[in-house]
């Protein structure tokens, strides 16, 4: 598994670039590459990088009208954000699928990783 950064703000909000009337999102190989494209793009200025998980994959959807999204490998941060491999969203599933845990601490740490939440108890 390798992992897969995306350019997220504060709010919530996930960084798309409209491309034909589709929303594209730029994913980055690692937080640095991402960072170079954000000082590069002034669009970008208000938004981080996050790991994603498959969480994201649940969260990211279209805007009422809008076409499915479609996602975009940057392989080179210091190109235009438009260039890069095309994406769909299970072959992105497959390149964010976690392995199975070794041990119960790291499958802990995979649930709370991808919003596990624990109950509340007096």
């Amino acid at each position: 598994m390798s992992d897969i950064f995306a350019m997220q703000r504060a709010n919530g909000d996930w960084f798309a670039l409209d491309h034909h009337g589709r929303l594209r999102v730029p994913l980055f190989h690692s937080s640095q590459g991402a960072m170079i494209a954000r000082l590069r793009n002034f669009g970008l200025l208000v938004f981080k990088p996050v790991l994603l998980n498959a969480r994201f994959l649940k969260e990211i959807a279209p805007l009422p009208g809008e076409d499915e999204v479609d996602f975009c490998m940057v392989d080179d941060p210091f190109a235009s954000l438009n260039r890069g491999s095309t994406m769909g969203r299970t072959q992105l599933a497959l390149l964010i699928h976690r392995p199975l845990p070794q041990s119960d601490r790291q499958a802990t740490e995979t649930w709370e990783d991808d919003g596990g939440t624990y109950a509340k108890c007096a």
